[in-house]
């Protein structure tokens, strides 16, 4: 598939993504226990394995969550008047996000239970990551708030337009997480010039106003920054 396409492809993924949490407070509410999640178990140093069982979990509430939607949106289309039907297929799909969420409530209970037990036990200590883990974490975090930032403020589509300039904010986080594991200032200039040519390219090409750059690229090195400072 050719690059433009699937620039187009994704654009419009994201903007199902978007619209899902634009609508669906539901979804709001996933996108910010993804979140919490993510941190609560980088700062209890759960084992990469658990970690992976976790993120798969979230994004598999995620995904249900947005297939629900999608049926909502079918069978309101199918259905213009009230139906008993229609409301047994919402309700169906409502109920495997239930259970889907039940579920992945279960098992992170399980995994979780005995590294916050340790947590208190410790003495509040957070538990300390390599850069590289930290690089990654920080660059999910940054991706999950321009969702709920861009929903926020409900205007532009993921990659054109809106608040904040989500190029601007990973280009940026990237360049935060190159500084902040290379300590070397050829490769943070480097990637620091890379990072303003893109957020550069994106008020010179009329996607974005400057405001949206700038907060973008302050989204991402203030998370990228504190995740670091936290977690390193």
């Amino acid at each position: 598939m050719p690059l433009r396409k699937w620039i187009v492809s994704a654009n419009h993924a994201i903007e199902g993504i978007l619209h899902a949490a634009k609508t669906q407070r539901h979804m709001r509410y996933h996108l910010y226990a993804a979140m919490l999640l993510l941190i609560v178990s980088f700062a209890l140093g759960v084992s990469g394995t658990e970690f992976v069982v976790l993120i798969t979990l979230a994004v598999l509430v995620i995904s249900v969550e947005m297939l629900n939607t999608a049926v909502e949106i079918i069978t309101d289309i199918l259905f213009k008047e009230y139906d008993q039907r229609a409301k047994i297929i919402k309700d169906t799909a409502a109920g495997a996000v239930l259970i889907t969420a039940l579920g992945a409530a279960l098992i992170g209970y399980i995994i979780l239970i005995e590294p916050v037990k340790k947590y208190f036990h410790s003495g509040l200590t957070v538990a300390k990551h390599t850069g590289s883990d930290v690089a990654v974490v920080s660059l999910l975090a940054v991706l999950i708030l321009v969702v709920i930032t861009k929903a926020f403020f409900g205007k532009g589509e993921p990659l054109r337009g809106g608040m904040p300039s989500g190029h601007a904010a990973v280009a940026f986080s990237i360049w935060m997480s190159v500084t902040m594991t290379t300590e070397s200032f050829i490769p943070s200039l480097l990637v620091f010039i890379m990072a303003v040519l893109i957020a550069q390219s994106r008020v010179y090409t009329g996607i974005h106003r400057p405001i949206e750059v700038v907060l973008g690229a302050l989204l991402g090195i203030t998370v990228t920054f504190l995740l670091f400072k936290v977690f390193v």
